[in-house]
């Protein structure tokens, strides 16, 4: 997660806990989450690179207006540049029509320019989507959208204007609920991650997604940044079960 925010806004939740009066900009959060542009999302590239594995980066579009390089560098290296909204602050559910079409046409531009390809896939900010947001994503190109919590595995979603992948989003290892809102310590995203994993065969069920998530201005800073290698090395020891994989793979499954 590559995210960002307008001048005129501020991560509603961070690292010092307790939010500022209503309307008062809150700049020691909205400086703490531009190291992901800065800093963060470099250091991740590295870890990713140096291990050979690609993922799928959620770029908020205004990110990429303002960091055409960082994201450039992303798309280079092989990994693919997906959409997270124009600015996460602006959540489709509350747009009207006009807005929310406006916001996704936007994004595909800004991204557009930066990776020098249109986005695949779409992630809503706060992962919450309008009724009509799978359509519009259908009619301006998008090969998936993640905004899905009710399966296991990736589907065709169907829409009035055609299909589109649903590739289920999950949030048992992710950095921002475990570290950020829960306060749990860096390494417990390890350990919930192995813990599923070496867990798994004893479950049943064949197959399921699980996502590995960091934020760039959460994890990727240096100690969220140990944990993000952690977790890949254990996701590459059960590789008798597990295998190691990004949304744009699992949508190609789903669309057969």
């Amino acid at each position: 997660m590559l995210e960002g925010w307008t001048d005129d806004a501020a991560p509603g939740i961070g690292p010092m806990g307790n939010p500022l009066k209503p309307g008062v900009l809150d700049l020691q959060a909205q400086s703490w989450a531009e190291y992901g542009a800065k800093v963060g999302a470099w250091r991740l590239l590295d870890i990713l690179n140096d291990r050979g594995v690609r993922a799928v980066f959620y770029v908020s579009g205004i990110v990429a207006e303002r960091y055409p390089e960082l994201v450039g560098a992303i798309a280079r290296a092989g990994h693919a540049v997906a959409a997270h909204g124009w600015s996460q602050h602006i959540i489709p559910a509350y747009q009207t029509a006009e807005e929310e079409t406006r916001d996704v046409a936007r994004c595909v531009g800004a991204i557009e320019k930066a990776a020098g390809a249109r986005p695949p896939g779409w992630l809503s900010p706060r992962c919450t989507p309008s009724a009509r947001t799978s359509e519009l994503l259908v009619r301006a190109g998008f090969d998936w959208h993640a905004d899905f919590f009710d399966s296991d595995l990736p589907r065709l979603h169907q829409t009035p204007a055609g299909p589109i992948a649903a590739v289920p989003f999950t949030m048992e290892v992710n950095d921002m609920p475990l570290y950020v809102r829960y306060g749990a310590e860096p390494e417990a995203f390890t350990r919930i991650l192995e813990r599923i994993v070496a867990n798994w065969p004893r479950l049943g069920r064949p197959a399921g997604c699980l996502d590995i998530t960091v934020h760039a201005h959460v994890f990727g800073r240096p100690i969220g940044a140990i944990e993000f290698m952690n977790s890949l090395d254990v996701a590459r020891r059960y590789g008798d079960w597990a295998w190691l994989t990004d949304h744009r793979a699992l949508a190609d499954l789903a669309r057969g």
